[in-house]
């Protein structure tokens, strides 16, 4: 499997953007059975979970981006994506997509959203 995420960039706080991660080297039956999840890494601090979402939609959200940001998937195209709304400078890290299916994970290579004051 491989995953690439995109959509990240320079946003001044209050503003918004829309990550987009494509699976590919993977079938429909694989990718739509998959938990998508969205973690994030600022400078020196650990990795983190942002959101996830499961093969049947269910959702989780980090409390802090409860209410800012949505995560979805369209299984046909294999894409998932991370809607986030009302960025604050906190919000500034690479984001980086993973797959996780019966104990298997794949991760995307990172896309950098920083969030200006």
């Amino acid at each position: 499997v491989q995953l690439q995420a995109s959509g990240g960039g320079l946003v001044q706080a209050g503003g918004s953007l829309r990550l987009s991660c494509a699976a590919s080297r993977t079938i429909f039956s694989i990718f739509s059975s998959a938990t998508m999840g969205w973690y994030r890494q600022a400078p020196g601090k650990q990795r983190e979970l942002v959101a996830d979402i499961t093969s049947g939609g269910n959702t989780n959200y980090a409390d802090s981006v409860k209410g800012r940001f949505t995560i979805s998937r369209d299984n046909a195209k294999k894409m998932v994506y991370l809607q986030m709304n009302s960025l604050a400078p906190e919000d500034t890290a690479a984001y980086y997509c993973r797959m996780e299916r019966l104990g298997y994970e794949s991760w995307g290579q990172g896309t950098l959203v920083t969030v200006s004051s």
